[in-house]
């Protein structure tokens, strides 16, 4: 029974009007209610990755166990240079790079550093593991010939590669239990020309993937991000901090003593700044250099691309693809470490 029975003509048919009007508000408050349920949603996948953008508790906490030996392994994750393509002809032949060989290169990365933190460093507990991403991820369009050369866009390699990057973290995470994943930016992903200092990190697209990455695994409490809004990112680490950073403020490397005067007043101007700070760090890890030097206070990466044309015509030395992983200790900090190498020219063919 409507309202519109037992009533005139006239009146049925302001009733019906009447239904009709009561049936599209009932509509429209229907969609109404869903686009606020999308909304909640979305703000709270968002608030969450606000609330775990800091180290987690597991992270900070030396352990209260003074009967097992407890330790984090620590992967560098730097200088991938996805999607930049080596020729061997231009190399001597002593390396190549492409998409289908970087894919090797990185699972094998991952696969290495389980293989040395579980069969080599034995008789240790691991509270969880992190993987720092310390820029360069892209080879990015900065110069002409990367712009020529490289096997897509800047946003048609992110388009390809976050998948593979999540799916090595998710792995990780498998493999550790938890697993957390500080970001900074490189010089490679920018979009200007010239580097920047004001929004040096949002106007790169190594900050974009690892905010992506954070809104993939936002549903995961295994995983948690740091992805810094500075140069610099700090960490801490059974009561020790790590400072992580590219490494491209630092000057000079062309002498006889090679990097390591840049890179030694670099860690001397950057713990001077902290200490005026009252945040001092203990140790400094960082990428850009491509060459793989485990120093007193201080750690740089290798390269997953390797060997590559810019280093052939100015004569660098040769290095091979490596990235750096070790251990931090509650006792001594940084303590062994190890190079990954996860080059295999027969599956790569080349």
């Amino acid at each position: 029974m409507t309202i519109a029975d037992g009533l005139s003509d006239e009146g049925r048919q302001q009733a019906e009007l009447l239904e009709e009007t009561v049936r599209e508000l009932q509509a429209r408050l229907k969609d109404q209610d869903e686009l606020r349920k999308r909304l909640e949603r979305e703000l709270g996948v968002l608030s969450n990755i606000g609330t775990r953008d800091q180290p987690p508790k597991w992270l900070k906490t030396p352990p209260k166990s003074k009967t097992k030996h407890t330790a984090t392994p620590w992967l560098l994750l730097s200088d991938l240079h996805l999607d930049e393509v080596v020729n061997p002809a231009e190399v001597h032949n002593v390396n190549a790079y492409n998409r289908d060989i970087a894919k090797l290169r990185l699972y094998e990365t991952a696969r290495r550093f389980v293989n040395v933190t579980r069969d080599y460093w034995t008789g240790l507990n691991y509270d969880g593991a992190v993987v720092a991403l310390g820029g360069d991820m892209f080879s990015g369009d900065i110069h002409e010939e990367l712009t020529a050369t490289n096997e897509d866009t800047v946003l048609g390699s992110l388009d390809y590669w976050i998948d593979h990057l999540a799916a090595v973290l998710a792995m990780l995470a498998d493999e550790y239990g938890r697993l957390h994943v500080p970001v900074v930016v490189g010089n490679h992903g920018r979009r200007t020309r010239k580097p920047r200092s004001k929004l040096r990190a949002r106007d790169n697209f190594d900050w974009f993937l690892g905010r992506a990455l954070a809104r993939i695994f936002a549903d995961d409490d295994r995983i948690t991000f740091d992805v810094s809004e500075a140069a610099d990112c700090l960490i801490p680490s059974y009561g020790h901090t790590v400072l992580l950073t590219h490494g491209d403020q630092a000057r000079g490397g062309g002498g006889i003593g090679g990097i390591w005067p840049p890179i030694m007043r670099l860690d001397a101007r950057k713990r001077q700044r902290q200490a005026a700070f009252e945040m001092p760090y203990d140790l400094m890890i960082m990428g850009h250099w491509h060459q793989l030097v485990f120093g007193p206070s201080f750690v740089v990466n290798g390269s997953l691309k390797g060997y590559d044309e810019y280093a052939m015509t100015e004569n660098f030395g040769f290095e091979p693809p490596a990235q750096a992983c070790w251990l931090m200790t509650p006792e001594h900090g940084k303590t062994w470490t190890a190079p990954l190498l996860p080059t295999d020219r027969a599956a790569e063919g080349w």
